[in-house]
């Protein structure tokens, strides 16, 4: 019999599914195992995730509901029913954020001597304070803009902080007026206050306090927060520009201009001045969100910083470990031509890649740096060795990818930069975002020309890689090296390889590796062979791979997925999706790194790649999925995949209902992989200091922290409660 394995039931609708992605990451602020201000930045990270999340997906919603596009999505919503099904959850998560902040987490924090107060609870002293810097130093910042027949409502930029006023004329009431404030970003949106060495209040409560003084003549009424969301994502027509740099550098002064998708007021404004913002700013009933606290929580992450003492309510710190053989005294190149090394990043230091920059960098016999940087750091090392390498005569080539959303400014400052210090900048392929993570240096040795690579899960910067997860391999394999010279002449050049020996790339080549390897599966459990698949990446939202997927949990394949963020695929469909297991990570750090594994009838292989099962990773983007062809990193990876398979700390489980729960620990020992990671890298520091002070060596391994009781019961196998 014919099995579809397309029908919209069975398919959760991608932007749903990130909500709960979110949800889960809010749960994280109300755990109470995490330390309380990690629980307090866990809830900041909950609002910058649905600003972006507004900015791009809703916007594009908007966009796609405004002109009645009637194409259905693969769970079976038009973008209409998506944008209304998806303000209707986000409201009931802002509901819950704000229960969170005034419920859990400000009682606790008021427990520690830790004060949010509002201007009715101040001292004398404390108010003295802000009447002092509100005259000192707020007031000659602000600007009040009027509104009437000769002042039109002002161009509310996006994500900015406004106060919205009803004023009337002294003496006569009846002569109504309208103007509004934005609250500058240029101070701290929570001032301390003296007298106590935790008490804050937040900025805009000073200067709602004392906003009448910038209306002389004329009375307060009522005065609101509120703030709004724009589209903000990038519209470049590549096809109709010459210079790429320069489009995006125009796109980026349009963005700001987008229209409004969300706008948030504060609980208790009247309904006469709710309706003069939702008209002035032309926006839906359905996407105002009334705010029972304070209006956008990311200002939590610089409370949590202000806070003094009480490191104990932080994590602990952790140093990674510094891989063997990639140290500034050793010489890379030699440690890389005895043997691939596998980083995976955070417990293994970034300092390994970027010493692998720096000595191509001033090495004699480096004749050429090619490279792919789609979001680096402000101050990017790798940015400053890229361009010493230039300076010392060496061919440098960087792709920069300008398009890299919110990166866009950033990116376009280092191209320039880079063309500055004499390396060869390029943008990449029309219509594509170049996302692939790939390094290849060409060096001059006694035996002949010799490829060096590193190929990453992750991005080149060296901030970002203390708090993602990734993976990386520097090899200097032939086949490898044939490949990636053959991408980046197809990068920088009119180049169309017939094939490549050991890496795959999108768009296309990705999808179709992936399924190739998928019906080899099916193959194999067809015939009663041994036949698994074990897959680890943020998002999992491609309907032709999720089908793929439920075709060889139908033929009997085992399929294990970890999977961080979105997920469309359903589990415990009978008789199709049986056989699919998914976990989600969400803890310290962001599961970032992507592992792609197959039973290959007994053979296991592994590979890694920079790419999601997301249509855009696999049609629009420039990816790299490459192969752990070294059996000892092969097994070190799957190590990797096992422990975070058996997490029972932070992991939840997809259920039939389409919900996640955590896992019954009940009789198992705790099981934090990111904290068995972390144990792992103390030891090796403990280890390779003993061994310097011994004159030794160290070698670099991972054990998994692993027992049968520590092995969970399979959500297949567990009763609905």
């Amino acid at each position: 019999m014919t099995v579809d394995y397309t029908k919209p039931k069975y398919y959760t609708n991608r932007e749903l599914s990130w909500l709960d992605f979110n949800n889960r990451v809010l749960e994280e602020a109300r755990d109470k195992a995490n330390p309380l201000l990690e629980r307090v930045r866990f809830l900041g990270i909950t609002q910058s995730n649905a600003d972006e999340f507004f900015m791009v997906r809703v916007a594009s919603l908007s966009k796609l509901a405004a002109v009645n596009y009637p194409k259905p999505d693969a769970s079976g919503m038009t973008a209409e029913a998506q944008l209304l099904a998806v303000n209707a959850k986000a409201h009931d998560q802002v509901v819950k954020q704000y229960s969170t902040l005034n419920r859990m987490l400000l009682p606790l924090l008021a427990n520690l001597d830790v004060h949010v107060l509002e201007p009715g609870e101040l001292t004398s002293q404390q108010t003295r304070f802000i009447e002092k810097y509100f005259n000192d130093e707020i007031s000659p910042a602000l600007t009040p803009m009027a509104v009437d027949s000769s002042r039109p409502f002002p161009f509310i930029g996006n994500n900015t902080l406004n106060i919205a006023l009803r004023l009337f004329k002294d003496g006569d009431k009846k002569d109504k007026r309208f103007a509004t404030v934005q609250v500058p970003d240029i101070f701290p949106r929570t001032v301390r206050l003296p007298g106590a060495d935790n008490d804050f209040i937040m900025l805009e409560d000073i200067i709602k306090t004392f906003i009448g003084n910038l209306f002389i003549g004329y009375q307060v009424k009522e005065a609101a927060n509120y703030r709004v969301i724009r589209d903000m994502d990038l519209d470049v027509a590549e096809e109709d520009t010459s210079d790429l740099l320069k489009e995006v550098e125009q796109q980026l002064k349009k963005r700001e201009h987008g229209g409004a998708v969300r706008l948030e007021v504060e609980l208790g404004i009247s309904q006469s001045l709710r309706q003069r913002l939702i008209k002035s700013i032309n926006i839906a009933e359905y996407a105002v969100y009334e705010i029972n606290g304070p209006i956008d929580l990311t200002c939590l992450s610089g409370l949590t910083k202000q806070i003094a003492g009480h490191d104990d309510e932080k994590y602990p710190d952790f140093q990674s470990a510094r891989t063997p053989g990639l140290q500034p005294t050793d010489d890379v190149f030699k440690t890389i031509r005895q043997h691939d090394v596998l980083v995976h990043h955070p417990y293994d230091n970034f300092a390994a890649v970027t010493e692998f920059i720096r000595q191509a960098a001033y090495d004699d016999d480096v004749l050429a740096i090619k490279m792919t940087l789609y979001r680096v750091s402000a101050n990017s090392p790798i940015i400053k060795y890229l361009g010493s390498a230039a300076q010392n005569g060496k061919q440098v080539t960087v792709l920069v990818e300008v398009k890299a959303r919110f990166d866009e400014e950033n990116n376009v400052h280092w191209a320039q930069q880079l063309e500055k210090m004499g390396c060869h900048v390029i943008y990449g392929l029309i219509g594509l975002k170049t996302h692939c993570k790939l390094t290849l240096i060409v060096r001059r040795e006694a035996d002949g020309i010799r490829r060096y690579m590193h190929m990453g899960t992750g991005n080149y910067n060296d901030v970002t890689a203390h708090f993602y997860t990734d993976l990386g391999l520097l090899t200097t394999n032939t086949d490898m090296g044939i490949d990636a010279s053959n991408i980046f002449n197809m990068l920088s050049g009119y180049s169309e390889p017939p094939f490549f020996h050991q890496l795959h790339m999108s768009p296309d080549g990705i999808r179709n590796f992936i399924s190739k390897k998928i019906d080899e599966e099916i193959t194999h459990a067809k015939a009663g062979q041994p036949a698994w698949i074990e897959m680890k990446m943020n998002s999992l939202s491609d309907s032709e791979m999720i089908a793929k997927l439920y075709e060889a949990s139908h033929a009997g394949v085992h399929i294990k997925l970890i999977v961080r963020g979105i997920c469309c695929l359903n589990v415990g469909i009978p008789g199709l999706s049986e056989n699919i297991e998914v976990h989600s990570i969400v803890g310290r750090y962001l599961e970032h790194s992507r592992i792609y594994a197959f039973a290959n009838a007994g053979d296991s292989q592994v590979y890694l790649s920079s790419a999601d099962l997301m249509t855009r990773n696999l049609n629009r983007r420039v990816e790299l999925l490459f192969p752990i062809l070294n059996t000892t990193l092969r097994q070190r990876v799957f190590d990797i995949f096992n422990t975070l398979w058996h997490d029972n700390v932070k992991t939840r489980v997809l259920m039939a209902d389409r919900s996640f729960t955590r896992i019954d620990r009940r009789g198992l020992d705790p099981l934090d992989a990111q904290a068995s990671f972390m144990d792992q890298a103390a030891k090796e520091i403990a280890a390779a200091t003993q061994k310097h002070t011994e004159g030794g060596s160290v070698t670099h391994q991972f054990k998994p922290m692993l027992s049968p009781k520590n092995q969970p019961k399979s959500p297949i196998d567990r009763s609905p409660e």
